[in-house]
């Protein structure tokens, strides 16, 4: 996988603690997931209306709330952000050709958002076989090295995107999902189409994996040191 170009600010604490203000979903409450989310996000019901209708200022509602933390987000999968872009693009197709298929189970966005991570899935196989048909080796893709916007401590971002980039494809979606993108886990199981639980304990051992990896270079420099 190539760099992932994260954004995530310095001194972001990689912790199994939950995100301040985040309401977790009990089996008593009377609201589900998707209620809450509608309730809190009024938009999401409407554009899903005008876009089941047909109304193409629907979709433009749409990129013009969530295209920016979609391209993010497929930029932190696909490492480019030309294939972000395309990502992108393809998904709002696909949105479109299968609107009448959304049957507001989810939320409108958690359903977006779920066709946004199959096409991003779609696009790494898709490099793979390009690859694959070039006679190269498909296990190791180069880095894209496009330009990062500059951060205080790029050596810390380095890292952690090395890290990421070792976890598994479950405990990175998740991982990313939930802290940068601000997803709860009940979003996140819609999204990737697992249960709550599953959400809660892929993150719980990407956090783990991660503080290991990111703590082993630090180790192994202050040994070297003394």
């Amino acid at each position: 996988m190539g760099s992932v170009g994260l954004t995530l600010p310095w001194g972001h604490k990689i912790s199994g603690a939950v995100r301040e203000g985040e309401r977790r979903v009990e089996p008593s409450e009377a609201k589900t997931e998707r209620q809450r989310f509608a309730s809190e996000h009024p938009q999401d019901a409407a554009i899903a209306g005008a876009c089941r209708s047909g109304n193409l200022q629907g979709y433009e509602q749409l990129y013009r709330w969530q295209g920016a933390r979609m391209r993010n987000l497929a930029r932190n999968l696909l490492g480019s952000q030309a294939d972000a872009e395309d990502a992108v693009q393809d998904t709002f197709l696909k949105i479109q050709r299968n609107i009448a298929s959304f049957r507001g189970q989810s939320s409108f966005v958690t359903w977006t958002f779920r066709i946004l991570v199959n096409t991003c899935h779609d696009l790494r196989r898709a490099r793979v076989r390009r690859k694959d048909r070039a006679g190269e080796d498909v296990e190791s893709l180069p880095p894209q090295n496009e330009p990062r916007a500059a951060v205080a401590h790029p050596s810390l971002r380095m890292e952690l995107e090395r890290a990421l980039e070792r976890l598994t494809k479950h405990q990175r979606e998740v991982f990313l999902l939930y802290e940068v993108e601000g997803f709860r886990h009940a979003e996140i199981a819609a999204v990737m189409e697992i249960s709550e639980t599953a959400s809660k304990n892929t993150l719980f051992q990407a956090k783990k994996n991660l503080r290991m990896l990111l703590e082993a270079p630090r180790s192994s420099g202050a040994g070297a040191a003394q």
